[in-house]
């Protein structure tokens, strides 16, 4: 498919970087702004230049999509039919009040009401919509009510750039009080009292490195700073247990943890250490009276393993010999989640690839699994605000069954559908056909496959096909309803998630496979995914379109240079792609912290050598590509915005193909997109808009 306009032509300003011995050349890295910080959070001053590069290259994707402009305002159209306008969450009960969110018809962000239970009187607390009036860019982060039902802390997000603004709102007159607290890394945790909430600022290069305590109704320059993390190479977070006895600070890099605990009845206390971090070490917590229960991988349990402990014990002597086993480790069998409620904990599992949910009954210590029929599903637990209850809260879908919302007795083992996600344009299950295979990767290894597909499409060999990949951190990609997929499976598109290494889909092993040396696996997973749906038939190479998005987007990136002649199109969003500029650069918001995870090339020459051998932008050489669509986000600070810019910007200079290359910024968003639910799926519109006409070039769709 030809480009039928000149597209932008980046100015080449070369920079020699020179480490370990080895001089690379970057024509492009003027596209980073000295001063991103500031860009984070005023993107007005961007400086001319780049401004103008991206905005060029916006109007050029705007030429090449404009004859899908139909097309995109009907995709638009079937996704925002299928979404319930006036929705709204189950409620989840606390004391005398129910807390829920909902949506009004042609609302674009959720207002958080309660009900008085003695009534059902209803109370808005916050709309969203509101307070997004006259905002490019808006997104709540949450909201928390304090134990007596007072106030409400929230906290939102007005540039895209993840600097969060934490206001309090005083429920009696729903009127918020003056102080503003700025630069924090989302809400805030309230003390039991009422009276204090802890909250993590962001230092100047987007770090969650200070905690601190505001008291209500006071100035937040005297907030009280109440554990400082120096090791940039950390995240911070603050959370409160299930039983609401405990402040809980969470400090993590990729592989390590170490967590501190604070009374939340003792508000003005010290935080104590649970365990001090030891590296490769990652564990968290709840707590049931006296007694700890730790979810770890200790001693080797890589898939992990929960053990209980007296918390007074524990925080004396910090000895991990004190802990007891309540659940042993079982290799493949990956525990990713846990809570504690008075009589039960409940854990959310993976083995062999399929999620499940155990309930343990402290009472005579047994346990029971939650059965699901399907071929491949997903599931999440919601905790709710209870702690004395035997009422669990579950979610559970498939790639064709939307998503359903239970209530689960643990006592009688009874469950009770409270809510089905409605479809207004109609979906009928039977219609739709899910599968899970797998795909024999070059070592053998045996990579799973979800796939979703049109009972009416033929598998033939000439059906297009979007494939997704992730593949880092340990994320799995779930085999969940995707209602904005269906506007390309009824139009005859093989829709497929490739469960590559770098996630748990098959455990941590399959995790550790995928990251640091052997990154590489990764790709050629998702290559071998590609290459198994087109020798079964279920498509052919020249119609399948790959997607894939921050981490993932650099999966894309990695796949257009080792086999470009494999895919049709490319899709790759906020994507990743200027790895080893990125990890040599230690100020940048999310540099350190991911050393764990790809490696370390500033200190070591190994790391270098290896990222270097596939860093995406590095490996742009003289060949044919497919049709590639880039998307970023200005102040986006976990991919920053010139990294998708400067791929691009190399891949015109190197690339031998006539094929369609394009570059969206999102002039006023960050990392997730446009906010607003509505808003996002134009986004999403446009992307599947590039994918049709892609897959329209090479066959008939």
């Amino acid at each position: 498919m030809k480009a039928t306009s000149c597209p932008p032509c980046a100015t080449i300003k070369p920079v020699q970087f020179t480490e370990h011995g080895t001089t690379r050349m970057d024509n492009y890295s003027w596209l980073r702004a000295d001063n991103w910080q500031e860009v984070m959070k005023d993107p007005s001053v961007l400086s001319a230049d780049i401004r103008e590069y991206l905005e060029a290259e916006n109007a050029y994707t705007n030429t090449q999509m404009a004859d899908t402009e139909t097309l995109q305002s009907t995709l638009y159209q079937e996704m925002k039919g299928r979404i319930k306008e006036d929705d709204s969450s189950v409620p989840s009960n606390d004391g005398t009040y129910a807390y829920a969110l909902k949506y009004i018809q042609g609302g674009q962000h959720p207002i958080f009401y309660r009900l008085f239970l003695e009534n059902n009187h209803e109370e808005i607390l916050l709309d969203g919509d509101k307070e997004a009036k006259d905002k490019a860019y808006f997104k709540i982060a949450g909201a928390s009510h304090s134990d007596d039902h007072r106030f409400l802390a929230w906290a939102y997000d007005d540039k895209g750039s993840e600097y969060y603004s934490l206001k309090i709102r005083d429920l009696a007159s729903g009127k918020d009080m003056d102080e503003i607290i700025t630069d924090t890394g989302s809400g805030g945790v309230w003390s039991s009292c009422g009276k204090y909430i802890f909250y993590v600022r962001l230092d100047e290069n987007h770090r969650p490195s200070k905690l601190f305590r505001h008291e209500v109704g006071t100035d937040s320059a005297l907030d009280a700073l109440v554990y400082e993390e120096k090791d940039a190479g950390f995240f911070m977070g603050v959370s409160r247990s299930q039983s609401g006895a405990y402040i809980i600070i969470d400090i993590h890099d990729h592989e390590t943890s170490e967590v501190r605990i604070l009374r939340a009845n003792s508000p003005l206390g010290t935080p104590e250490v649970v365990q001090p971090r030891v590296v490769g070490v990652e564990y968290s917590l709840e707590d049931r009276g006296d007694e700890l229960f730790i979810l770890s991988n200790i001693n080797g349990a890589e898939d992990f393993k929960i053990s209980s402990v007296n918390v007074h014990d524990q925080l004396k002597h910090k000895d991990p010999n004190l802990w007891k086993d309540v659940v042993s480790h079982q290799q493949g069998c990956l525990i990713r989640a846990m809570t504690v409620y008075k009589d039960y904990f409940v854990r959310l599992e993976t083995y062999e690839g399929l999620p499940r949910i155990v309930i343990h009954a402290f009472e005579g210590n047994v346990e029971h699994e939650i059965a699901f029929a399907e071929e491949a599903y997903s599931l999440g637990m919601i905790d709710g605000y209870e702690f004395e209850t035997t009422n669990l809260r579950f979610t559970y879908s498939s790639m064709t069954t939307p998503t359903q919302t239970y209530d689960y007795d643990m006592a009688t083992r009874s469950r009770v559908l409270r809510k089905t996600q409605e479809i207004p344009s109609g979906h009928n299950s039977e219609d739709y056909i899910t599968r899970r295979v797998f795909a024999p990767s070059h070592d053998g290894a045996l990579v799973p496959i979800s796939l979703l597909y049109h009972k009416d499409t033929a598998l033939d060999g000439q059906a297009p096909c979007l494939l997704y990949g992730y593949g880092s951190y340990g994320i799995s990609i779930p085999a969940s309803f995707q209602g904005n997929a269906l506007s390309l499976v009824d139009r005859g598109f093989v829709y497929a998630i490739a469960h590559i290494r770098g996630g748990k889909d098959k455990g941590f092993e399959w995790y550790k496979t995928g990251r640091r040396e052997t990154k590489k696996n990764t790709f050629y997973d998702f290559i071998a995914a590609c290459s198994y749906l087109n020798d079964k038939g279920y498509t052919s190479y020249e119609r399948v379109v790959a997607h894939g998005g921050s981490a993932g987007g650099m999966l894309m990136g990695a796949v257009a240079n080792m086999a470009p002649d494999r895919f049709s199109g490319i899709i790759a969003e906020v994507p990743f792609v200027d790895v080893l500029s990125t990890m040599l650069d230690d100020t940048l918001p999310l540099t350190p912290p991911e050393w764990p995870e790809w490696g370390n090339p500033i200190t070591s020459e190994g790391d270098y050598r290896y990222i270097a051998s596939y860093s995406p932008i590095d490996n742009v050489s003289a060949q044919d590509y497919p049709a590639i669509f880039a998307l970023g986000g200005l102040t986006d600070p976990r991919v920053t915005y010139w990294e998708p810019a400067k791929w691009v910007a190399k891949l015109r200079a190197k690339k031998t193909s006539d094929s369609l290359l394009m570059l969206r910024t999102n002039m006023d968003a960050g990392h997730g997109g446009a906010s607003g639910r509505f808003e996002r799926l134009k986004e999403v519109a446009l992307v599947y808009a590039f994918a049709i006409k892609v897959a329209q070039s090479t066959g008939n769709t």
